[in-house]
């Protein structure tokens, strides 16, 4: 199914015109401001710190690592390339696997104590090319994201898949081989893996990050608990038994790591998942079960925010004061969690034109800001929107949707964005993201991960042919 591409909409009323045509609300700014008069460029206080401006660098599942878990140099080169963007929010940059069985590729990062040192490091290099191209790095705040990949975890082969799972699903288990509970985790079990997100957030304040996310998103294990309504025993069921995962993490980093602040980036809401249909494109599983979508509104394919509107009210309970808002999960349905027009190699066909997804997500966040004022929130979802990305990030933070503005593949292909948004240059097209999947479909082929259409550093590496004959093939 065909929808106009965004690159082929060349003026903003032309932009307009497309959002009008498909009935959706969204606010976009024909003109982008530049310097201190750019709403973009406002700093945010925060309890202990100052975010210097509204754009942040999103939590990305690297692929580049060693085998025991520490980065590479070109783990080392995304991490420079975030501290040259302008961005004063670095939501934790990569996904860090807890211990070993969490770990969603073999060359995922670990934050066990032998790798302390080298993660450390990484923060060392951010905050240097930042200084280098800003002058300091006062407003800067960074973070590292803390993660267990759950039922999608491949910690040891890349085509090995080995879950490990807080419940049953008919809708997923079947794409795991799961048909018994030799994969479920107990409540022990759990409690173990409390202790380990406590240890490696404690190693996280020893390595100079400011904060952690404690991450329940995107179908890994946090988010599967807050979905748990089947499981049984301490951690399933009611809203407190599958909210204790987290205020278990949450008291014990408080505990042993006081001076840490905690951030959650969070699934606000979810649909069944999908797969290709006779034609590709994605239609629901028919076995799904839609109780057990944290924010579903039933009908697996809409959204109730009632549950996600309490979780917000636990997090000012706890003291946390930043969330960072997604959807779903790029496995079971991206079309929902990060539009795209071309999906990856294990993906299907769009089923709506990709600027409903990116509205629906938009709008989601900014109902969660409204009901929730005092937390500050950065929003996902907006690179489709590709060139006109300022003009919708500007009216958005204007507005009071959201606090800031979260851009994940975007940076790969075009990591100086930010600072170009914000000085007034005009945006560089060849470098602007237009969704081709390939830092998406390289991985989950067992190829190093990056922007091979538009980077030319992975433009010349040899992996590209190895890409290209891939996907010509496929």
């Amino acid at each position: 199914m065909a929808y106009p591409r965004i690159a082929s909409l060349k003026t903003h009323d032309q932009f307009i015109s497309r959002l009008a045509e498909l009935g959706l609300e969204l606010p976009s700014d024909e003109n982008v401001k530049q310097g201190d008069a750019s709403p973009l460029a406002q700093p945010i206080q925060l309890k202990h710190d100052v975010v210097g401006n509204r754009f942040c660098i999103l939590p990305m599942e690297g692929w580049d690592g060693t085998t025991d878990g520490k980065p590479s140099e070109l783990t080392r080169r995304r991490w420079k390339n975030f501290g040259i963007s302008g961005a004063k929010l670095i939501w934790g940059g990569e996904a860090v696997a807890v211990r070993h069985d969490g770990r969603a590729n073999p060359n995922q990062l670990i934050m066990t104590e032998s790798n302390l040192a080298s993660i450390e490091s990484l923060r060392h290099d951010l905050v240097a090319a930042h200084e280098e191209r800003f002058g300091n790095s006062d407003d800067l705040l960074v973070g590292l994201q803390l993660t267990h990949s759950g039922r999608f975890a491949r910690p040891n082969e890349k085509a090995r898949a080995e879950p490990l799972i807080a419940q049953r699903n008919p809708g997923l288990d079947p794409r795991f081989g799961i048909t018994d509970d030799s994969k479920l985790l107990s409540d022990d079990d759990l409690k173990r893996l409390i202790e380990d997100f406590i240890a490696a957030a404690v190693r996280s304040q020893r390595a100079g990050y400011r904060f952690v996310d404690v991450k329940h998103c995107h179908g890994y294990l946090g988010h599967e608990l807050l979905g748990g309504h089947d499981r049984a025993g301490e951690f399933g069921g009611s809203f407190e038994n599958r909210t204790r995962f987290l205020r278990d993490i949450v008291a014990g980093i408080r505990s042993e790591a006081p001076q840490l602040e905690i951030g959650v980036r969070v699934s606000i809401f979810d649909f069944v998942p999908y797969k290709p249909g006779d034609d590709r494109v994605g239609i629901p599983e028919p076995d799904a079960n839609p109780r057990l979508m944290f924010g579903g509104d039933g009908s697996g394919a809409g959204m109730d925010l009632n549950d996600p509107s309490r979780l917000m009210s636990l997090f000012e309970s706890l003291g946390i004061e930043l969330v960072c808002s997604t959807a779903g999960s790029p496995y079971y349905n991206p079309h929902i969690q990060r539009p795209a027009y071309f999906p990856p190699s294990d993906g299907y066909q769009p089923p709506e034109d990709p600027l409903v997804g990116v509205v629906r997500q938009i709008q989601a966040t900014a109902k969660i800001k409204q009901m929730h004022p005092n937390l500050t929130i950065v929003g996902s979802g907006y690179t489709y929107l590709q060139d006109w990305l300022p003009n919708v990030a500007q009216a958005v933070v204007r507005t009071g949707m959201a606090d800031s503005i979260g851009l994940g593949r975007m940076v790969l292909s075009y990591p100086d964005l930010p600072a170009d948004v914000i000085d007034g240059n005009v945006m560089t097209r060849k470098k602007v993201c237009r969704t081709f999947s390939d830092c998406t479909t390289a991985p989950r082929n067992g190829i190093v991960s990056g922007c091979y259409p538009l980077d030319p550093f992975y433009k010349a590496m040899p992996e590209r042919k190895q890409l290209a004959d891939l996907k010509s093939n496929g």
